[in-house]
Parts: C-alpha cells; sequence; structure tokens
C-alpha cells in the first residue's frame, strides 16, 4: 500500500515536472539552511520517495527515478525502496556514479534541471554548472515544485528562542562577535553572511526548537564592523530574546525578509561566505551585486573548541548521562526473559531515564533502539507498528543521547541478552580493541582524523571487515550532536574539510561491525583533546574520555584482544566503577562492580 503511495506521488510530481518544462528534478535532504536534520516542513525527499534516512538524495526524470544515499543507509533503502519503482545508487561504491556523473551522462543538450535553489548549497549548485555547462543545461531553482504535490506539507516551524544563561557560555555574545569580526578583518571582508543554524545560536548564546532534537531556530545572520543584523521568524522572539540581543546592538529582522536586505547590500561589498552553507538561490542573490569570499565560517572552528566553562559542564552532564546508560543496562540484564521489552520499549525506559537528570531539555536525537539484525542498519528506528521483542539471546545495540542545559550526549552500547555466537565475539572484540585503542591515542599536533581513524580501524581490517562511514564526529555544546570541521576517517570526500584537532575539541570515537541479516556491533564514546607535554619535537596530545559505561565483558573474548588492550579495558572499567557508583543505588552498585571486573 504504501509502495503504491510513493508511485502516485511520483506520478504527479512528474506531471507538475512536465507542465514546468523540467526534465530532471533533484531534491535533496536539506532545508534553507543546509542543516543534516530538518524538521517535518522540509522532508520533502522521504514524502516523495519513502526512503527515511537523514541523508540521501532523490533525483526524478519521466520514465525513472534514483536516490542516492551513502554507506550508512544502504541496507535501510534497499528495504524502504523495496516495490517504489526507484533505484538505490549506493555511493562511493565502486562503478556507482555520483548524481553529477550521472546527469552529465543522461541529460540532453539543452534539458531544464530543476530543484528548490533554497535547498541545494551554492557549491553543490556551481559544481552542477561546471559538470554540465557543456550540455548546455537550462537551470530552474526558483519554485518549490514539490509544494504543489503535497497537499497536507506541515507548516514552517516557528519554535521559541530561548536565551541560554550567562555563566553556561564562557564567552558571551559581544565577545563571540569580536572574535569573528578579528577574522573578517583577517580575511579583508566587509561583512559575512551566515546561514548555517548552530553556528548562529552558538554566536548569540540562544537556542531554538525548530528542528526535532537540534535546540536551532530558522534564521540568518548578517555581521559587520559595525553592525549585527539576526533574521529570526519575529513570533518567535520573546520579549526576553528581544531585550538581551538589544544590549549587544543586535537588530532583528523578519526571516522571510532576507532576501530582500540582500538585494539591497551596497554593491561591491566584500563578504565572506561559507558556499557549502550557503544556498544556491542566496548565492545568485549576492553573486549579481557583491564580491564573495567563499571560507569556511570563522564561526565553526571558534564553535568546535570547547572553552573551560563549558568543558566543566560537559564533565558533570556526561557522568550523569553515563549513570543513565548504566542503570538502563541493568535494568535490561535483570529483566530480558522476565517481562516482555520490545525495541521500542526499551528505548522508552531509557528515554524516561534521562528525562530525570537535572538540566534534561530533550534527547539529542531519536534513540536507536536494534535487536539482532535490525541493529546491523546503523541508523535504523523501531516504531510501534515496526519493531522485535527482545529475546533472552543475541544483542541490542542502542545508541542515544541527550540535550541538557550544560551539554550534549552522545553514547552507544551492545549490550548481550543471552547466548551468542563466537562470530559475535570475535566482532565484538574487535570493535572495543579499536576504540580502545583510539582513546589511549597519543599524537603531534598537527594531526587530523586521517591520521588517527587507523587505530580504530585495524582490529577490523585484520578480519577484513570495514564499515563504511566516519570513526568519529564532533558533539555540540547544547547543540546538534553532528559538529565539524573536526572528524575521525580515513577518507575525505570532495568538499569536507581535513581539520587539526585542537585542544578543546570533542570527538566521538565509535568503530562498528554491520553484518547483514544478522548483527550490528557498535561501541562509542565521546572525548575531548587535551594538550600533553610539549618538547623540541613538538606539542603531543592525547584524548580525555567523558563517557563512563562498561563496555559488556560477556562478549569479549580475551583470546582475541592483545595484553594492552585488555589493560585498557580494565583501565576505563576502573574509571567506569569510580565516577558512577555515587550515582547507583546499592543493588545497581554491586551490579556495577561486578561487571566491571578485570579481565584476565
Amino acid at each position: 500500500m504504501e509502495n503504491q503511495i510513493i508511485q502516485t506521488r511520483l506520478k504527479s510530481m512528474r506531471e507538475q515536472m512536465r507542465l514546468a518544462g523540467i526534465d530532471y528534478y533533484m531534491v535533496p535532504t536539506a532545508d534553507f539552511h543546509n542543516s543534516e536534520y530538518v524538521n517535518a516542513y522540509f522532508k520533502v525527499r522521504e514524502y516523495l520517495c519513502g526512503f527515511t534516512g537523514s541523508n540521501g538524495t532523490l533525483v526524478i526524470e519521466q520514465d525513472r527515478a534514483g536516490l542516492w544515499t551513502d554507506g550508512r543507509y544502504f541496507i535501510q533503502a534497499e528495504k524502504e525502496l523495496q516495490g517504489t519503482g526507484v533505484t538505490l545508487f549506493r555511493m562511493l561504491d565502486e562503478g556507482v556514479p555520483t548524481i553529477e556523473e550521472y546527469l552529465e551522462r543522461n541529460m540532453k543538450e539543452g534539458e531544464v534541471l530543476g530543484f528548490d535553489g533554497r535547498v541545494v548549497d551554492a557549491r553543490r549548485g556551481i559544481g552542477l554548472e561546471k559538470k554540465l555547462a557543456g550540455k548546455k543545461t537550462v537551470f530552474s531553482y526558483g519554485r518549490d515544485v514539490a509544494d504543489i504535490v503535497w497537499e497536507d506539507r506541515p507548516p514552517l516551524p516557528c519554535g521559541a528562542i530561548r536565551v541560554l544563561p550567562e555563566k553556561i557560555n564562557g564567552k558571551n555574545a559581544g565577545e563571540k562577535l569580536q572574535m569573528v569580526r578579528s577574522s573578517m578583518k583577517e580575511r579583508g571582508t566587509d561583512a559575512f553572511f551566515l546561514s548555517k543554524l548552530d553556528d548562529i545560536m552558538w554566536l548569540f548564546n540562544i537556542r531554538g526548537c525548530d528542528v526535532e532534537c537540534n535546540p536551532v531556530a530558522l534564521s540568518y545572520a548578517y555581521i559587520t564592523q559595525t553592525d549585527a543584523t539576526l533574521f529570526l521568524q519575529t513570533e518567535a522572539v520573546t520579549p526576553e530574546a528581544e531585550q538581551y540581543l538589544a544590549q549587544y546592538g543586535v537588530a532583528v529582522k523578519e526571516y522571510g525578509k532576507v532576501m530582500e536586505f540582500l538585494q539591497c547590500v551596497p554593491e561591491k561589498t566584500k563578504i565572506l561566505l561559507e558556499l557549502a552553507n550557503c544556498s544556491y538561490a542566496i548565492y545568485k542573490t549576492l553573486a549579481e551585486r557583491t564580491e564573495l569570499v567563499d571560507a569556511p565560517n570563522p564561526t565553526e572552528h571558534l564553535k568546535a573548541v570547547k572553552n573551560e566553562v563549558e568543558l566543566s559542564y560537559m564533565r558533570e552532564v556526561y557522568e550523569k548521562d553515563s549513570a543513565a546508560v548504566c542503570k538502563f543496562i541493568y535494568w535490561l540484564k535483570k529483566n530480558i526473559g522476565q517481562t516482555e521489552i520490545t525495541e521500542v520499549s526499551a528505548a522508552a525506559y531509557l528515554d524516561h531515564l534521562r528525562s530525570e537528570i537535572d538540566g534534561f531539555l530533550d534527547l539529542s536525537f531519536p534513540t536507536i533502539s536494534g535487536y539482532a539484525e535490525n541493529a546491523a542498519m546503523m541508523h535504523y528506528e523501531a516504531t510501534e507498528e515496526c519493531h522485535k521483542v527482545l529475546e533472552p539471546k543475541g544483542m541490542l545495540l542502542v545508541d542515544s543521547g541527550g540535550q541538557y542545559l550544560g551539554g550534549t550526549t552522545d553514547v552507544t552500547r551492545t549490550i548481550v541478552l543471552g547466548e551468542i555466537t563466537d562470530e559475535m565475539k570475535r566482532h565484538f572484540t574487535a570493535v572495543a580493541s579499536g576504540m580502545l585503542q583510539l582513546s589511549a591515542a597519543h599524537f603531534l599536533y598537527g594531526c587530523t582524523g586521517r591520521n588517527l581513524d587507523i587505530l580504530a580501524r585495524q582490529p577490523l581490517w585484520d578480519l577484513n571487515i570495514d564499515y563504511k562511514c566516519g570513526t568519529g564526529h564532533g558533539v555540540g555544546y547544547i547543540l546538534n550532536v553532528h559538529e565539524g570541521p573536526q572528524n575521525i576517517r580515513w577518507r575525505f570526500t570532495d568538499g569536507m574539510e581535513e581539520a587539526v584537532i585542537e585542544p578543546g575539541m570533542d570527538v566521538t570515537n565509535e568503530p562498528g561491525v554491520y553484518i547483514e541479516g544478522s548483527h550490528g556491533i557498535r561501541t562509542e564514546n565521546v572525548m575531548v583533546a587535551v594538550n600533553g607535554e610539549k618538547n623540541g619535537d613538538g606539542q603531543f596530545m592525547h584524548f580525555e574520555t567523558l563517557t563512563f559505561v562498561p563496555i559488556d565483558r560477556e562478549a569479549i573474548d580475551p583470546a582475541c584482544m592483545s595484553r594492552e588492550n585488555l589493560e585498557r579495558l580494565n583501565a576505563y572499567h576502573r574509571q567506569v566503577r569510580e565516577k558512577i557508583t555515587p550515582y547507583l543505588n546499592e543493588e545497581e552498585a554491586a551490579w556495577l562492580y561486578e561487571v566491571t571486573e578485570p579481565i584476565g
């Protein structure tokens, strides 16, 4: 039935394309700000093809359609696209063309490529212009054709603005604006246009609720050496927020008036703007009259390096959050096989435990609770209509996190529920070994995630296994759970920044194994980079772990783990015991003592 609905929607879309004279129509996963996660209003791609993952681009033609997505979603996409008539293109797989290559290969000279220019980033739009120049392709980017097809489209989100308490920021908005203006001066620019939502929230020390689990508000910012203009939906601006922003000289204008404002910017103004995080429509508007300097948003790097005030709150939040996960694992181990527990009810119980923590605001993403073969889908989400009942056998993978007034968390544990195979133990042990090796990294300043990735991946590569994603990403401070520019990965694709790991940057550490139809394993901690010894060879660095949750010893095969990694595991478990015991009741503390006993 669902597949028939998708086919009907695609048929309607093709009719609207025909009426508009559009031959190919591209639908990315994005809002007007190129956000990774988007509000329901912007889930056009999901509406048109049924794929629910957070990353993917749909291309519709009159006689076919294709969806491009990355390795995190191959299994999920294959399942969700079945019967829709949409072909899956597995990004980065051998022989699979990129969207640009596909269009160049298939479009005829003079044909029209359509997309909503507000949801396609400028760098991608410019890349398409160059790739399709020889085809004399016509670009139609001024209308959202899908809006005609989507009859019951949700409204544009508009939640109230929250002002963060000054004491938890480390720097006030005035100080942050001064840092940004210094960066503008270094680049010789007159103005800075910012459309990345989490950067805007960080810069002004405000938060919103326009994207599920991401405390951001739809907004733009335009900054000069003397003025700062913030574009917000005025009904979202509380009197408190208006008064707060005014004290830092920030003028608030209506969100929907940003294009009108930009069309009045003086000609030849030199504007700093990151094309990868600015819409194609805004780029085309500014490019006609101003001089654009494409460079990374200075806010992204400034935001990524957490200050000492932020780190102090994060350490406290991570202990409390880790304690909730420990309580959850204890509850699960105690009750499995005694009462019915499903993927959904397990996630709900963990969500409840988090909600009782002081300062809890929201989840940092919908909890992933995948049992048995469902765990092989990296971003699987169980629903009331489609889920598994847990049994006292196999493993449950739970990836979860919270938003608190003091930090954002992200943690994954794979929990043994009963008998597991020797293969599962080998895989689990290799994942744990990789996570422990990266945790213990000792490296020189100047390294990027490319230098460090092998520490986590080597135990799996030794088994001829790989995971089709990066090993680690930055985490926001009361912000998006995925943050850059820092990340840990061995392969960087076009447009992806390879950032030096700076002291104060936090990053996840999450190797995994995903065997389709069998099992999935991931162990994830969050770490922060800190300086170590400095000598004639340079500044040495290491990581401080923030997450303290036991790694399930029932799945560890000591014979498959080096003596050094066994010692690291035992040392980590001593830390877990020391940090978390004060948060537990007597029965839970006794359990934690048992599951953190040394191995070997």
